[in-house]
This record gives C-alpha cells, sequence and structure tokens, in this order.
C-alpha cells in the first residue's frame, strides 16, 4: 500500500486547500472522539476511583483506541488495495483529504479577522472560543487576535504538518493512528482534578508522538518566510530560543518560529475553565499585535505547509524507492 502514499498525500492535500471540510459531510474524527467518549464512560465504571484505577483506564483507553484508529483503516485498505486497487486508491485520497486541516484551519481563523473588522469584539471573543481551549469572554481585542495566531500556529504542527509526516511514513493507517492520539490528548490530557491520572497516558503519548514533527513544522515556518517577505532572521532568532517556552515540549515550536516572523510577542497568562495559569510570553513586542497578524499567521501556516508536501514527498518516495529495490 505505501507505494500509492505519495500520490495519495499529493491529491488529499490539494482537495483540502479547493474544498476544506464542509460542514455537511461527516468527519472521521467524530467517530473517534464518540468512541473515547464512550470508552471513557465504561471504563470509569468499571475501575476504582483511585489514582491507580484511573491511571490503569487510562492505559486501557489508549490501547484500545490505538488498536481501532490505526487498525481499522488498515484492514480497510487492505482488503481494497488487494481486490480493489482503485477504489482502495481513491479511498486513501479522501481519507488523506479529510485528515488534513490546513483550509479549515484558515477559514476558522478567518472567522475571528472578520468579526475583528466588521463585527463586535463580543462576536470576535465567540468565533475564537470555537477555536482555542482558554476562556475568551474578558479578552481584548489584542488577546482575541494573539488567541488565532496562536492557534493556527500550533495546529500548523498537529492539524497538518504531523499528519502529513505521518502520512508520507505510513501511509493513512500510520496518519488515523496519529489523530487517534491526538483527539485523545484533546478530550482527555488535561491536568485538572478529572483527567490528571485518567488522561495522563494520552497526554504522554501525545507528546511523543509530537516530538518530531513539532521540530520539523518550527523549522519549516522559518523557511517558508522566506516566501512570504516575513522576518527569517527573527524568526530563526524566537524560534531556538523561545521554543521551549511552554509547559508542553511541543507547542511552543511553532508558536515561536510564529512569533519571530511576525517580530510579536505571544502567548503569556491565559485563563482555562476559570482558573489563571501563568505561562511565559514568546518572541519580542518588536510591534504591537494587530487583526492583520491573523491574515499574516495563514500565509505562513500556507507557506510551510507546502514545503512540507514537498519534504514529505520526498520522504515518501523514497521509502517506495526502497521497498520496491
Amino acid at each position: 500500500m505505501l507505494k500509492y502514499s505519495l500520490p495519495a498525500l499529493v491529491i488529499g492535500f490539494v482537495l483540502d486547500l479547493l474544498i476544506g471540510d464542509p460542514r455537511w459531510l461527516y468527519h472521521p474524527i467524530c467517530v473517534i472522539g464518540n468512541l473515547i467518549a464512550v470508552l471513557e464512560k465504561a471504563i470509569r465504571k468499571i475501575f476504582p476511583k483511585n489514582h491507580g484505577g484511573e491511571l490503569t483506564g487510562g492505559f486501557l483507553i489508549v490501547v484500545l483506541v490505538c488498536l481501532f484508529s490505526g487498525g481499522v483503516p488498515l484492514l480497510v485498505l487492505y482488503y481494497l488495495y488487494r481486490y480493489l486497487p482503485v477504489a482502495g486508491f481513491v479511498l486513501e485520497v479522501f481519507w488523506c483529504y479529510q485528515l488534513l486541516a490546513t483550509r479549515s484551519l484558515k477559514d476558522e481563523s478567518m472567522k475571528v479577522y472578520d468579526r475583528l473588522k466588521n463585527g463586535t469584539l463580543d462576536e470576535a471573543r465567540y468565533a475564537v472560543s470555537m477555536i482555542v481551549g482558554r476562556d475568551t469572554r474578558e479578552l481584548t481585542e489584542t488577546g482575541v487576535t494573539k488567541a488565532a495566531v496562536e492557534t493556527v500556529a500550533e495546529n500548523a504542527s498537529d492539524g497538518v504538518i504531523a499528519p502529513m509526516l505521518y502520512m508520507a511514513i505510513g501511509g493513512v493507517p500510520l496518519m488515523f493512528l496519529y489523530k487517534g492520539i491526538n483527539t485523545m490528548d484533546s478530550m482527555l490530557g488535561y491536568k485538572n482534578d478529572k483527567y490528571l491520572y485518567f488522561g495522563r497516558v494520552a497526554a504522554k503519548l501525545d507528546d511523543v508522538a509530537n516530538y518530531i514533527p513539532a521540530r520539523i513544522s518550527g523549522w519549516l515556518m522559518v523557511a517558508g518566510t522566506v516566501f512570504t517577505g516575513m522576518d527569517i532572521k527573527n524568526a530563526a532568532k524566537i524560534y531556538k530560543r523561545d521554543r521551549r517556552n511552554h509547559a508542553s515540549p511541543n507547542s511552543a515550536q511553532t508558536e515561536a518560529a510564529m512569533a519571530g516572523a511576525l517580530d510579536v510577542q505571544l502567548a503569556g497568562n491565559a485563563y482555562y475553565f476559570g482558573k489563571l495559569y501563568e505561562k511565559p510570553t514568546i518572541g519580542d513586542p518588536i510591534r504591537p499585535v494587530e487583526p492583520e497578524d491573523i491574515k499574516r499567521a495563514n500565509r505562513l501556516m500556507y507557506a510551510a505547509s507546502i514545503l512540507g508536501v514537498v519534504a514529505f514527498g520526498l520522504l515518501s518516495a523514497g521509502i517506495r524507492f526502497g521497498l520496491l529495490r
């Protein structure tokens, strides 16, 4: 199947840029999300409500979701490629297109830009609340803009670059496995009373799965400044200096490159579920953040994504050549 991963990646990426995620089209990640919710409810009833029980239950849900998210696509594509290869390729292209979030990330963040320019601050707060996990009710215009820019930067890695990398290495089944891990982290990986132990395995596995992709994404963003007319020197400087300024080992990688490229300061303290979390800043305030930075962030995200397709396409071609030798 891997010999078809390169054309599937390229075509899937182009379809994502052209179409995005129509609301009427059911997304496979919704299936994984529903599975996680059902399993969590069932597992919490089985295991004791203490630290050990929650850690064990969290480990079990990770195993089951990984088996499902990677195993089902693998079996389906194996059968199709063996007996109906054209249908297998079409399905792999379609799934690749669905699992990439380049266009949807741009569209959703630009809704924030539109409300900042043409609507009210409350409308902009609501728009950004759809794409971030922090509390947005008290955000200023600058806070809303920073939240949108940071989301574009962070999701450029786990929504675009990382899935591409895993697609290039192992085709859509590995891409699905990664998205399963990433979805578990987004649903279970919170450091609060409910998920501190139950979601720990999911959060740590997500850190591992994103470790290399996040760093590749950071450097792709630095390289992307060449094609967007942004500050490559500062992007490289801030990336190397501030890429560890986050509790997560991965989240600051792309945020640092983005902040440097835009010559702005991102991150800092934020409220989550009503609780203030003190976070270091990323970048230098060479100039103030402005709504136009959302558009600039998307241009850099697109540039990094295109560079990623080229780089991972070469990687996929190398893997395919090695298998055919």
